[in-house]
């Protein structure tokens, strides 16, 4: 399966916004727990057994504040981050996104592995679920063996994971939250459809604070992952209140 992770450059402001607009996170602090989870994403594709591809935003697909000269280049931003989160980008192919929207950017890239490359099956990730382990995105990948399309739930009613072996009808089927379009856009085009375990996604405030919990559970169990992004919790000293919002320490 090659998998697809459709990354942004990690700019203030750019990334995770929710958090800033709905939690006590800075712009800068929402990029540093960005990149975090991106890394840890990545890590967890390399380990597994799928092809990595990192689909990331160039300047054409940027809104106009987070775009011009004032800025490095999006591709050297997003490589860098790669790099620093894996041992070596050898086997890492890096593609532009296309596309006037994210769902048709999403819809293009699976949609062109698929029909032009001929691939047998595409999983698109989300970079902000750092909880994904690599026996996760192995089984989802042998579930398309079984099924023509996956979906992993996630928070929020959001899907962290979609896989596909054919192309469906993409158009606004990344509008949020996406786990129920996705599911009536696969069986729309009469695909026997499968689903993932869930798994927790940082966008949203009650996504953040399912990670925490995770983390936590994981630290106490001496089974720890996500090392990136609970590196970067521990440092902000981000904790879930009585009240299942985010705090601080």
């Amino acid at each position: 399966m090659i998998v697809v992770v459709p990354v942004d450059p990690p700019r203030e402001g750019l990334v995770l916004p929710s958090l800033v607009e709905t939690t006590p996170l800075t712009a800068a602090e929402a990029a540093s727990l960005y990149e975090a989870a991106v890394a840890d994403v990545l890590y967890a594709v390399a380990s597994s057994g799928g092809d990595l591809l990192v689909n990331y935003r160039d300047e054409e697909t940027l809104p106009d504040e987070f775009a011009g000269a004032e800025f490095d280049d999006p591709e050297t931003e997003v490589r860098e981050l790669a790099a620093a989160a894996l041992e070596t980008t050898d086997d890492v192919r890096f593609e532009r996104q296309v596309g006037s929207s994210h769902s048709a950017r999403i819809g293009n890239t699976v949609t062109h592995l698929l029909e032009r490359e001929e691939a047998g099956s595409v999983g698109v990730l989300e970079p902000t679920a750092p909880l994904v382990s690599r026996s996760e995105i192995d089984s989802a990948a042998m579930s398309l063996r079984r099924y023509d399309a996956i979906l992993g739930p996630s928070t929020g009613g959001r899907a962290y994971v979609a896989g596909f072996t054919e192309p469906i009808d993409f158009a606004d089927a990344y509008a949020t939250p996406e786990l129920s379009t996705l599911a009536d856009r696969s069986q729309d085009a009469g695909l026997k459809l499968g689903f993932a375990p869930m798994v927790p996604d940082v966008r949203s405030e009650s996504g953040l604070c399912a990670t925490i919990a995770g983390l936590e559970a994981r630290r106490a169990a001496d089974r720890p992952g996500a090392a990136a992004t609970a590196a970067v919790v521990d440092e902000l000293g981000l904790v879930v209140g009585e009240d299942d919002s985010l705090e601080r320490q």
